[in-house]
């Protein structure tokens, strides 16, 4: 396994990457782009995705705004409303990052996937409804979509999107019946959506982990 983390000159965010050790110099291989919840950092995400990176780049971001102990992509005003102007940022920085790996990997750009827990699961969703069918598949864990995303942004069409999204039924920070909405949401906008739910809080069970994990490697065999 190849790891380093990267501070490029002309990087729009920091960023570790994960890669096959050995490359096919004729190959371009799918992404998986990771994001970390509100507090964390790039290195805790990596630990979910352990094993994927014999299959893909896997590039873990770090979010840029500094969040004891950790960072975050943006701040909230209050409960489920992010502050719009930092948020709105946040996905120009994340899109902006998507196309610089586009360029500077051997990524094949009709296999990019989005994985993310909680803030990391809310910007996940927006940026496929942001990119439409530029995204092949979504893992969204514990997350929601803002109510002006929704009513103000720009959605693409997303019928050729798949999208794992997990909730916990006992969530004590975003509500289980946010990720209901999230289901029902995708449904009507015609994406292929995987819905499950667990009996945890507000976290990553091992059944979450297996499923998820078996989800990605069906996705790459469609």
């Amino acid at each position: 396994m190849f790891k380093e983390r990267m501070m490029k000159v002309n990087a729009p965010m920091i960023y570790e990457l994960r890669r096959p050790e050995q490359l096919d110099p004729e190959k371009r291989y799918p992404a998986l782009f990771l994001m970390h919840g509100i507090g964390s950092n790039e290195q805790n995400m990596l630990q979910m995705v352990k094993g994927l990176e014999d299959e893909f780049f896997i590039f873990s971001i770090r979010g840029h705004l500094s969040q004891p102990p950790g960072y975050a992509y943006f701040t909230i005003q209050g409960y489920g409303k992010p502050h719009r102007e930092v948020f709105d940022e946040g996905i120009s920085r994340l899109t902006s990052f998507i196309d610089y790996a586009l360029e500077e990997y051997p990524v094949d750009a009709s296999r990019l996937f989005l994985f993310g827990f909680s803030q990391g699961a809310i910007l996940s969703m927006t940026l496929g409804l942001t990119l439409g069918d530029r995204i092949k598949g979504i893992v969204a864990l514990s997350g929601y979509i803002p109510a002006f995303v929704k009513e103000e942004y720009t959605i693409k069409p997303v019928d050729d999107l798949s999208i794992f999204i997990s909730h916990g039924e006992m969530d004590q920070v975003l509500p289980f019946d946010w990720g209901k909405a999230n289901n029902e949401y995708f449904r009507e906008l015609g994406a292929d959506v995987t819905f499950k739910t667990y009996q945890e809080g507000h976290t990553v069970s091992l059944k979450n982990h297996h499923d998820f994990i078996n989800w990605i490697f069906n996705q790459l065999e469609n």
